[in-house]
């Protein structure tokens, strides 16, 4: 059976994913996939900087705006609805670009999820009340023991990811890494490109600090007191980057300024880590690396190249 393409642009946050992959979609007659763990919620729309309702009008988006902030969405749900789109991009013919900036899901929708152990209620609730009494660094640390790669991958103030992730590693009695790599159900049926997006640090951290900045002035505080008060405040997206440091400032604990500086540092480390999983995976996959940002002519044309020699061999080969 003939594979079908399939175009992935990765990277940190702020390294131009978006806009490369309008390109892309453009150029080619395809159509977006997103990857991102909080794009997936509706009504979050500054903190996540999701594309814009101008660039949705350009090229279909899928996998934005599934649930609402108060429902449940792990990597297996993001998986199950990303393969259901591919598929039907796949049956009309056109190109589907997978936007990914979220590592986990990316890999739980490519390489496929590992058979986890069930829950363990108590376990679960002994790690949200120490979560709770000693905070997210304390329970990150002890992830940092047991599995230094998801402790790389996974936020600090990510309460139910550390909690997760704790408890499959005790459960399992081995890191949860290790048994990320056995027994998953792999994406089949598609001739996969992969394209990393790697501008320079310096240009990387500057376009972080003007995100996060502008994610401020946009009104962001405005965004997250509306989504506290229609949902309350402790659903799982509000920790996230921005949102977090937003509520802060509701509650009277951070200054607009101090939280801008906070969201900032928070995005550049974020964005540390996203890189070092990516390097990672590229031991495993081969990733063509584009030394600039994504919506750079250089990156452009780069990649532009490198997906027409693609589609070429999937001419070939079909």
């Amino acid at each position: 059976m003939a594979l079908k393409p399939l175009i992935v642009t990765l990277g940190a946050t702020a390294s131009g994913k978006t806009a490369l992959s309008l390109a892309l979609a453009q150029r080619f007659s395809g159509e977006i996939l997103s990857c991102d763990s909080v794009a997936v919620y509706r009504h979050m729309e500054l903190g996540t900087a999701k594309p814009s309702q101008a660039e949705r009008a350009l090229v279909p988006h899928h996998c934005l705006d599934l649930y609402d902030p108060n429902e449940a969405c792990n990597a297996g749900d993001y998986a199950r609805h990303a393969r259901a789109a591919l598929d039907e991009i796949a049956s009309r013919n056109l190109l589907p670009i997978l936007s990914g900036g979220t590592g986990l899901y990316l890999r739980a929708l490519l390489d496929g999820l590992f058979p986890s152990p069930q829950q363990d209620p108590a376990l679960r609730e002994l790690l949200r009340h120490r979560a709770a009494t000693r905070g997210s660094a304390h329970l990150h640390r002890t992830l940092t023991r047991l599995d230094q790669v998801a402790a790389h991958a996974i936020h600090p103030n990510d309460i139910p990811k550390i909690v997760r992730a704790i408890e499959v590693s005790l459960l399992a009695r081995r890191p949860i890494t290790e048994q990320w790599q056995s027994g998953r159900d792999a994406l089949t049926g598609y001739a996969i490109l992969r394209l990393g997006l790697d501008p320079p640090r310096p240009e990387l951290y500057q376009r972080i600090n003007l995100r996060a900045q502008a994610m401020f002035t946009n009104g962001l505080i405005d965004e997250t007191r509306d989504l506290i008060a229609r949902f309350g405040p402790d659903c799982r997206p509000f920790s996230s980057l921005g949102y977090a440091e937003a509520s802060e400032v509701l509650r009277g604990e951070l200054t607009e300024a101090a939280a801008i500086l906070q969201a900032q540092q928070g995005h550049r480390h974020y964005a540390k880590r996203q890189m070092t999983w990516f390097r990672r995976e590229a031991e495993l996959h081969e990733v063509h690396w584009l030394k600039a940002p994504g919506d750079s002519p250089e990156a452009e044309r780069q990649a532009i190249q490198l997906v027409e020699k693609h589609l070429q061999a999937a001419t070939l080969m079909s």
